[in-house]
């Protein structure tokens, strides 16, 4: 199913858990792939591995909560690849701690990735997606920034700025057919979740109507389908991944 071939697609934080498996299912459609992370040999690893399975990938190290970072990211993607098509913003982290007790340097680290961080990149495409008249944004929230959560204050506050941010970015770009959704995923399995207590894992579970946990294709698979040409005439919309979790 070669839906995406020859698109160029970008994913921050690409190097392993939700962000593989985008790259791994865009790759799968026929798209060419910058993988992107913080993580220099993850990345490459990554790359390597989609190489082997016959996709155009390379991969880039950045830190998106630097604006810099993110213009030389775009340039150097534009530059290897001659386009930008698809942008994924799936780049983030957590310090979780109880509000009372949270840091101010564990509330800024998370903003300045998780939000300010989108904001970096999807400013720095903006231009040659523009110039193209047509682009994907994809940015990973959660549904944490729909309902919020004990102990994530500021993963949570960073999930709804990414949220709102969506939504003013699909209002301002619409016009020049570039379209920008969101996906909010619920209780993944991933490196990250596997952090958590058997309790709160249980505590999770108990909220959501599947009963089981998300696998990281599954949020890859919505992925795909809002950076398709089936979502031309979706823009702005947050779609949860989470088994029922919000509804």
């Amino acid at each position: 199913m070669q839906i995406l071939q020859e698109k160029v697609a970008l994913v921050t934080g690409g190097a392993r858990g939700i962000g593989k498996a985008v790259c791994e299912e865009l790759a799968g459609c026929g798209a060419r792939i910058a993988v992107v992370d913080v993580a220099a040999e993850t990345a490459r690893a990554t790359a390597e591995e989609l190489q082997r399975q016959g996709c155009d990938a390379r991969h880039y190290s950045a830190d998106v909560s630097s604006p810099q970072d993110a213009e030389n990211m775009i340039k150097n993607v534009l530059a290897d690849f001659g386009r930008l098509d698809i942008l994924i913003n799936n780049a983030g982290i957590t310090r979780d701690n109880l509000l009372m007790r949270m840091k101010e340097e564990e509330w800024d680290q998370v903003i300045a990735v998780n939000l300010k961080g989108t904001f970096n990149c999807i400013k720095a495409a903006t231009r040659p997606l523009i110039k193209a008249r047509s682009g994907k944004i994809v940015n990973i929230a959660s549904v944490v920034g729909v309902m919020g959560n004990a102990g994530q204050a500021n993963y949570s506050a960073s999930k709804a700025g990414v949220i709102g941010l969506t939504k003013s970015a699909a209002k301002e770009l619409a016009s020049r057919n570039i379209q920008v959704n969101a996906v909010a995923p619920g209780y993944i399995e991933t490196e990250m979740t596997g952090k958590l207590s058997d309790q709160a894992r249980e505590e999770f579970l108990s909220h959501i109507p599947l009963h089981r946990p998300g696998v990281s294709e599954d949020v890859a698979r919505a992925v795909r389908f809002l950076a398709s040409k089936d979502a031309d005439y979706i823009t702005g919309q947050v779609l949860n991944i989470d088994g029922g979790m919000v509804m």
